[in-house]
Parts: C-alpha cells; sequence; structure tokens
C-alpha cells in the first residue's frame, strides 16, 4: 500500500515537472526575431516596437471572429497609443495584397498591418486558433498567449496593467 502511494507521487511529480519548468522557461521569454512587410512593402522589423506593450494580433479577412474583433482594437489602439500601446495586424493566409488593402480602409484600422506566413505564425504557436494574440511587455517578452477573440475584461486583466 505504502509502496503503492509513494509510486503514485513519483508518478505526479514526474508528470507535473515538464509543465513547471515550461511555464518558468516562458515568463521571460523574447520574441522571436521577424521581418515583414507591411501594405506598401515595406519592411517591418518588430524589434524596432521595443519600449512600446505590443498586441500581435494573427487574423485573416476570411475568419468571421477576427473580423469582429477588429473594431475593438482600433479603438484600443486609439485610446491607449499615448500609453505605448503598439497593436500589429499579422494576416495569415491565404492573403491577396489588394483584398487585405481594401479591407483595411473599409475597416478603418489605425495600426500597422503586415503580411504573415503559417511560418511566421508557428514561431509564436501551434495552435490553428484564429485570431491568435501575442502580447509583449515593453522590454520585448512575451507576456501572454491569447487564443481567440480578445475580450474587453481580459484586454483590462492582460494588456492595460503593462501600460502603466
Amino acid at each position: 500500500m505504502k509502496t503503492s502511494r509513494i509510486n503514485l507521487l513519483v508518478f505526479l511529480i514526474c508528470l507535473l515537472s515538464p509543465v513547471v519548468v515550461f511555464a518558468q522557461a516562458n515568463k521571460d521569454e523574447k520574441i522571436p526575431s521577424v521581418i515583414l512587410k507591411d501594405l506598401n512593402g515595406k519592411t517591418v522589423n518588430l524589434d524596432d516596437f521595443k519600449g512600446k506593450v505590443i498586441l500581435l494580433n494573427f487574423w485573416a479577412t476570411w475568419c468571421p471572429p477576427c473580423r469582429a474583433e477588429i473594431p475593438e482594437l482600433t479603438k484600443w489602439q486609439k485610446e491607449y497609443e499615448n500609453q505605448g500601446l503598439q497593436i500589429i495586424g499579422i494576416t495569415y493566409p491565404p492573403t491577396n495584397r489588394k483584398t487585405v488593402r481594401s479591407f483595411v480602409r473599409q475597416n478603418e484600422i489605425n495600426y500597422p498591418i503586415l503580411f504573415g506566413s503559417k511560418k511566421t505564425k508557428e514561431l509564436f504557436t501551434t495552435t490553428d486558433t484564429m485570431p491568435f494574440s501575442v502580447v509583449i511587455d515593453r522590454d520585448g517578452k512575451i507576456r501572454e498567449r491569447i487564443e481567440g477573440v480578445i475580450f474587453a475584461e481580459e484586454f483590462d486583466e492582460k494588456i492595460k496593467p503593462l501600460l502603466k
């Protein structure tokens, strides 16, 4: 009886240890080097935004939840830009430059849009969920990964504190 409890305890420690190590390793995880083209073909390096709180948002014109969250993202960009917020949209394939430009104009998107790829998204996650966002602090460290639409409560909890 005592041996089975010890075995169970050892099994649980072994099972949970990688989770703890993974969580600790992610605490100070730096953003990978990402250099992409914007709507005008200009090269943009994510490192250029160091010192700002970045909300990196992977989205697609064909994705209904992505389209649904854009009004809130544009509102937050306008409202918190002076506090150091920089939202950056990264398109997810398939992308057509003309379609994306038209979409950006129609939706009055007020933050940079960069053309990404599946490999770009894979630098941050292996999930297929769209939209997908990454919160990066002023030091260039990944603080949160958010699957799906970001709601106001989540913004208040995970992003606003970094703006202070």
